[in-house]
């Protein structure tokens, strides 16, 4: 099964890129034991659940199409704006947690190229915790029409892979998809220097829509 898409009455569904690890063993576990409710229906007893995983797991890695919204900076993840953190080198902190509800797909908040991107190890606390700065997370750069741009894409308790679609010296539109995280995580977006958050702790964002600076 392509990870790609799968049939849908309303055409196709797009799901996330990277997604066959998961979801592949887990179709086919619901597919056998669905069949085997042939011979005994107690096979219903695995059946069922397994049916139900992965019909969350469809929705869980959905990737829907997106118009980009307005603004030099937008919304590299879904989620809630967790944080706004001035930081000592003039930049600003936006953390936006991502909760096992929300597209894990990540987009790039402008246009420009990818300068780096680095793996860092670390913890797997939940994502709302402070002490999540220091989970496993991707580090990446863009070269941007603002300067350089950070994102930092962070596991959480739950979500232990990161998957990055591109590597550095790519170029990348505004709202292009980046990478995934799988299960609930969050996303830190560090806005440069003189650029004021267009939103508050609280607000709900969506990828590659919701606008980041003011005008």
């Amino acid at each position: 099964m392509s990870n790609e898409s799968l049939p849908s009455s309303r055409g196709r569904v797009r799901l996330a890129r990277g997604v066959s690890p998961w979801l592949a063993p887990t179709v086919a576990a619901a597919a056998v034991t669905t069949l085997l409710t042939r011979r005994s229906p107690k096979w219903a007893l695995a059946a069922v659940p397994l049916t139900a995983l992965t019909g969350g797991m469809l929705w869980f890695f959905r990737d829907p199409e997106r118009v980009p919204g307005a603004g030099r900076l937008i919304s590299p993840a879904d989620g809630v704006v967790q944080s706004i953190d001035p930081w000592p080198d003039g930049r600003t902190r936006v953390a936006i947690f991502m909760s096992p509800l929300n597209v894990h797909v990540n987009r790039a908040p402008a246009a420009g190229a990818v300068t780096s991107v680095e793996h860092v190890p670390g913890g797997f606390v939940p994502a709302f915790n402070k002490d999540s700065d220091k989970n496993e997370r991707v580090v990446w750069h863009f070269d941007t029409a603002l300067g350089d741009l950070e994102v930092v894409q962070i596991a959480g308790a739950v979500a232990r892979r990161i998957v990055p679609y591109l590597a550095a010296g790519a170029k990348v539109t505004q709202g292009e998809r980046i990478g995934l995280i799988r299960f609930g995580s969050r996303v830190d977006v560090y806005l440069p220097e003189g650029v004021t958050p267009a939103v508050t702790v609280g607000q709900k964002t969506v990828a590659g829509v919701t606008r980041l600076d003011h005008a």
